[in-house]
Order: structure tokens, then C-alpha cells, then sequence
């Protein structure tokens, strides 16, 4: 363990993350699995972007604020994937102090702006529904960058609040991280002094940026659900609902772990049982979200078809 004096103490200068398992078979398969996974995310969600960029039809609010949650999902991924594959392939995985604050806060901003975004995808649906004549004024471009601006502004708080919290901590003891990354709950743990001041802070702001986007989807979809239910044709509530369902699947996955992992009494769960549930919205979240909103919305369907067809088009003239 490298260690650095201070005084009468010795300060930790890197991390040991001990991962999501010893066994070296379940090792290997686990590797082969979850790069599989970040492979699909990325290339997933950097195609959504791409699709999205190009193609004009999907030009709305809705699809702009899609392509700032793929990146956000590739961030998050990114933040943690990698460490977590080499984790599998070495005997001991060691990071350094300050590569773990970054980690530390790189997956705070991303997290946070996945809630932001989510809650922000919610309004817009709402918004659609509720006022479809005054949509396209309500949610303008200008608009659009404006909440865009406050969902990167909110991560970045999140963010600061977490490496700061970080940052402020002294660790003399074990380096032994019970986690495949560097997540706040175990490095308090390991902390040698009184924690309650810097642990406080970004607990209270995580938990601020939960509750305050719970309430948007909540309060959005509960204006939703009143106006479908006053629409007189059948076809007209089936419409409007479909348009909902890859939001509220992404919703559910997302704030479904959050809440087991942040909310939910520790008493009740194993230290095992947080880190699968952290490899759900960390690894499997992130590639399920380009599929979801893929294969559920039609006009993301249609505008590939497009895409591919042009494509196809232009590389026969070319080889003409």
C-alpha cells in the first residue's frame, strides 16, 4: 500500500477496488459479458446521436434531449466500464487518490444529468400532450437550451459537491475498497476522522436531484394520464400513450436502482446485493436505453430505414 506521512498519520495515496468477485472463472465470463455490453452502449448510443443529427425528421425537442441522454450514457459508461474490465483481468486493481475523486465525480455528474434529462424528457411529453397547438412555442429551440443548460449546471453542482465531499476526507487506515468502483458509501467507511460534515453535503444534493426529478416525471405523467382520459377516441389515447412507453421503461430501470441503492434501508440489503444492483444502472442501463427508445418508437425506426436506403442508394450510383 503506498502511503504518504502526515504527521502522525499515514494517508492512503491509492485505492484497492475489490470488485464484484474472487472467483477467476466467474471473472473471465464476467469480462467477456460486460465488454460485450460497453461495446453495444457505446456504438448504440453514438449511432443514436449520430441518427438523430442527420436526420432532419427527428429535429423535435424530444429527440434533442435523446441524443444528450445517449451521451450521458456513454459518459457514465465510460466513467466506470473500463476500470471495472480491467478489475477481471488483474489479481489486484489499484487507483490512484486522485484518479478515484475523478471517477468519483464523473459519475456524479453523468448520474445527475441522466435524472435532469429524464425529467426534462417527462415535461416535454407532457407539454406535447397537454398543449400539441402550443408545443412547438413552448418548447422552442430557445427553451430547449435553456433547461439543457440548467441539467449540465445541476450535474456539474452534483459533481463538485461530490469531489469536494471527497477531497475533504483523510484516510490513514485500509485502501481496501469493498466496490469495482469508487463510490462514496464505501470510501466514507474508510475515512479515519468524523464524516458527518462532508458526507452531508452531497447526500442532501443527490438526494435533492432525486426527489426534485421524481416529482417533474410524477406530477408530468399525472397530467398526462388526465388528459388521456378525457380523449373521446380510443386511436387518440393509444397514440398518445405509446408515445410515453420508452420514456416511462427508461424511468423505471433508472430511478428503480437509484432507489433500491439510495433509498431503501442498508439493513435490508448485502454489500453483494448493492454492487449488482449498481452493475443494473451503471453497465446494463446505459446499453438498454438506445434499444428501448429503438425498437419502441417508430420514428426513430422509420428515419434508419431512411438513412440505410440512402445509403444504399448513393453506394450503387458510386459503384455505377
Amino acid at each position: 500500500m503506498d502511503l504518504l506521512v502526515d504527521r502522525n498519520y499515514t494517508a492512503v495515496t491509492e485505492f484497492i477496488l475489490l470488485g464484484l468477485t474472487d472467483d477467476p472463472i466467474l471473472r473471465i465470463t464476467l469480462f467477456v459479458i460486460i465488454l460485450c455490453i460497453y461495446l453495444v452502449t457505446i456504438s448504440g448510443n453514438l449511432s443514436t446521436i449520430i441518427l438523430i443529427r442527420l436526420s432532419s425528421e427527428l429535429h423535435h425537442p424530444m429527440y434533442f434531449f435523446l441524443s444528450n441522454l445517449a451521451f450521458a450514457d456513454i459518459g457514465f459508461s465510460f466513467s466506470v466500464t473500463p476500470n471495472m474490465l480491467v478489475n477481471f483481468l488483474v489479481e489486484e486493481n489499484t487507483i490512484s487518490y486522485v484518479a478515484c475523486g475523478i471517477q468519483l465525480g464523473s459519475t456524479g455528474l453523468f448520474g445527475a444529468i441522466e435524472c435532469f434529462l429524464l425529467a426534462a424528457m417527462a415535461y416535454d411529453r407532457f407539454v406535447a400532450i397537454r398543449n400539441p397547438l402550443l408545443y412547438s412555442t413552448k418548447m422552442s429551440t430557445q427553451v430547449c437550451i435553456q433547461l439543457l443548460v440548467v441539467v449540465y449546471t445541476g450535474g456539474f453542482i452534483n459533481a463538485f459537491f461530490f469531489s469536494v465531499s471527497f477531497f475533504s476526507l483523510f484516510f490513514c487506515g485500509s485502501n481496501r475498497v469493498n466496490h469495482f468502483f469508487c463510490d462514496f458509501a464505501p470510501l466514507v467507511e474508510l475515512s479515519c476522522f468524523d464524516v458527518s460534515v462532508p458526507a452531508v453535503a452531497p447526500s442532501f444534493c443527490a438526494g435533492a436531484i432525486i426527489v426534485f426529478s421524481v416529482f417533474v416525471i410524477a406530477v408530468s405523467y399525472i397530467y398526462i394520464l388526465i388528459t388521456i382520459l378525457k380523449m373521446r377516441s380510443t386511436e387518440g389515447r393509444y397514440k398518445a400513450f405509446s408515445t410515453c412507453t420508452s420514456h416511462l421503461t427508461a424511468v423505471t430501470l433508472y430511478f428503480g436502482t437509484i432507489f433500491f441503492i439510495y433509498v431503501m434501508p442498508k439493513s435490508i440489503y448485502s454489500t453483494d446485493q448493492n454492487k449488482v444492483v449498481s452493475v443494473l444502472y451503471m453497465v446494463v442501463t446505459p446499453v438498454l436505453n438506445p434499444l428501448i427508445y429503438s425498437l419502441r418508437n417508430n420514428e426513430i425506426k422509420g428515419a434508419l430505414k431512411r438513412l440505410l436506403s440512402r445509403k444504399i442508394f448513393f453506394s450503387e450510383i458510386f459503384y455505377l
